[in-house]
């Protein structure tokens, strides 16, 4: 599998740039939020199909949008939660959290086909691979 994914160096840093910046202030985020940061695993299945696992515990499925944008698997979840108790202190508490990944396709991706499953706070997105041609074999003959 040679031409599998074009790398770019700047992916992942652009990545956690919009996901710290995006919505929150990175200074503003507590410490126990940066170091439960989402992972996420990117490979291949027997060369059959491209998958990409993001372990998200706190999302569901309603949460997450996964969607194919130039060439690209995008996966996007945002929680907000919003709680409002007369008994406390406080009139209302909200939170939100938001994930997002980007990943590019190989050229032979099926995108027609990709499917994606969440199971015990993981999202799985299978991208099977299009059948490629057999090499065409061309017999050389000699010239009189």
């Amino acid at each position: 599998m040679s031409d599998l994914t074009r790398w770019d160096p700047f992916a992942e840093m652009r990545s956690l740039q919009k996901q710290f910046f995006g919505n929150d202030d990175w200074f503003g985020l507590p410490m126990k939020t940066l170091a439960a940061l989402p992972t996420t695993d990117v490979y291949t299945n027997d060369d059959k199909e491209l998958v990409v696992e993001a372990h998200m515990p706190n999302f569901s499925e309603k949460d997450v949008d996964v969607h194919v944008e130039n060439g690209y698997l995008v996966v996007r979840a945002e929680k907000h939660e919003k709680e409002e108790d007369k008994k406390k202190k406080y009139v209302v508490r909200e939170s939100s959290s938001s994930f997002y990944r980007r990943v590019m396709l190989p050229k032979h991706a099926d995108q027609d086909k990709i499917d994606a499953e969440m199971k015990d706070g993981v999202l799985k997105v299978m991208v099977p691979f299009k059948e490629l041609p057999e090499p065409k074999k061309i017999s050389v003959r000699s010239k009189k």
